[in-house]
């Protein structure tokens, strides 16, 4: 019987499903596009998204298919060098296509029996108090205890049970697409160069080893049907107007668009209907952030959802998402609004980027902002001052290994430098990791309780206060 039904087979919804697998949770997939798309949107994962595939033992097979960059200027195109010293073990971009990621997560689904159904199209919903009902395009009904919207911006099951998705309308459009070019690459790389000492919107560059190019340009303003697929001619118009020369662009392979809106759901749950992803924030792709906050959205829900379907969930165990992520989603619209405004032609704009590229010259502002982007300094409201509760935990020694091995089964942890502490009663849901010579000192001797996505909830010596931790994230002991 299904326990979950997941709309959306996306990197989103693929990422929820194997955490809830984790947790032998029986979960459904149904995606509407009858094929993965070949729109390559997303161009790499950030440190938390390849921290958190290291966390599951998925690493390997990005690396084998990606490239490591340390890419400076990931804040509104301004140029400036890969920070120093970034707390993590993963200082690097990963640059892979999305539609290698969608397809590495659904082998990986596919490994640990996720259900996927393609070509399947939710077209309403229903819940009671106890399970959620889709109505397909088919007029087939199914249902499940619970359900998660991961089917992007224009949501059907954000739309279905009435979440708001207040904010901004698109102001402007920028064309995308793969294509082959007739021009020689020095001439393209030279004109490219020009043409982003003013408009940041514009790029033109190869893709694979196929003689494909990625082409970005603004569009002419914004289309009345957001649906409508641009056409070769469209890029050859915008092209010559801004570097004039469409380059010979010939053989497109995929032409899409999109926009500026930005909008931000009012809440993540109803009942026991959840979102996640783009269902529940929409922005530019500005800093490239929107595929991993859809993944790390995921990651923070899973193993809430599986503890409340297993049914040793803490009471208001499942809120906790929408009050962790909502502020982070909230964050990351602010940070792509503050990035577009840093990308116009405008004299006084391109004064303040020239002022903001000197302060960035100072590696703490620079650290600042990459680790925003990266979402490396996500810190989650959890109480404990300023330490490291609500953070996530790097990649740390322990023993003669290291920490993320030991997290590849979706378990809470307790990682104890004291050898005084048990996770007695909590055995089914925490593993206890006891290493006395350690050799690091990020927790100063202590210990340190950590949820099943790497946030610390807990350090300390104290069995009490460990308890109290456990029995607050944990439910009651067995």
């Amino acid at each position: 019987m299904t326990d979950v039904i997941i709309v959306g087979g996306g990197p989103t919804g693929m990422m929820l499903a194997t955490e809830l697998r984790l947790h032998e949770v029986d979960v459904l997939v149904l995606e509407r596009e009858p094929e993965p798309a070949p729109h390559v949107r997303s161009l790499g994962l950030h440190v938390r998204s390849i921290e958190v595939l290291d966390q599951r033992g998925l690493l390997g097979r990005f690396l084998a298919e990606g490239t490591k960059f340390t890419l400076g200027g990931q804040f509104a195109g301004i140029e400036a060098p890969w920070p120093e010293d970034m707390d993590t073990e993963h200082g690097y971009v990963l640059a892979i296509p999305q539609p290698i990621t969608e397809r590495l997560l659904a082998e990986h689904a596919a490994e640990v029996g996720v259900e996927v159904r393609r070509g399947v199209e939710v077209v309403g919903l229903t819940q009671d108090a106890t399970r959620v009902t889709v109505e397909l395009a088919s007029g087939e009904r199914l249902s499940a205890p619970h359900l998660v919207g991961c089917d992007g911006g224009r949501s059907t099951v954000r739309t279905a049970v009435g979440i708001g998705f207040p904010g901004e309308a698109a102001t402007e459009e920028t064309l995308l697409g793969e294509m082959e070019v007739g021009a020689p690459l020095d001439e393209i790389t030279a004109t490219v160069a020009e043409v982003r000492r003013t408009q940041q919107r514009f790029g033109l560059g190869p893709v694979g080893d196929d003689g494909a190019f990625r082409v970005v340009v603004p569009a002419h303003g914004v289309s009345e049907d957001r649906s409508a697929t641009p056409t070769l001619a469209d890029f050859r118009r915008q092209l010559t107007t801004w570097a004039g020369t469409d380059f010979g662009v010939h053989s497109p392979r995929w032409l899409s668009r999109f926009g500026n809106a930005t909008r931000l759901a009012e809440h993540y749950r109803v009942g026991r209907v959840l979102i996640a992803g783009d269902a529940a924030h929409v922005h530019p792709p500005l800093g490239g952030q929107g595929l991993n906050l859809g993944l790390q959205d995921a990651v923070n829900l899973g193993w809430k959802l599986a503890a409340t379907v297993s049914g040793w969930a803490p009471d208001g165990l499942l809120d906790t998402y929408e009050a962790e992520r909502r502020p982070v989603g909230e964050a990351v619209l602010d940070n792509t609004r503050a990035q577009g405004a840093l990308m116009t032609d405008e004299p006084g704009t391109r004064a303040v980027r020239r002022l903001l590229a000197e302060l960035m010259e100072i590696d703490g502002v620079n650290r600042y902002l990459t680790e925003k982007i990266t979402a490396v300094g996500v810190r989650y409201d959890l109480g404990g001052g300023d330490g490291l509760v609500g953070r996530r935990l790097r990649d740390v020694p322990v023993g003669e290994g290291w920490l993320y091995p030991l997290m590849h089964a979706g378990r809470g942890l307790l990682l104890d430098r004291t050898g005084q502490l048990t996770v007695t009663g909590w055995a089914d849901r925490v593993d206890l990791v006891v290493d006395t010579n350690p050799r690091g000192d990020e927790l100063g001797g202590a210990a340190a309780l950590l949820r099943p996505d790497g946030h610390v909830v807990w350090v300390g010596e104290d069995p009490a206060g460990l308890d109290e931790a456990m029995r607050e994230w944990f439910g009651t002991p067995a």
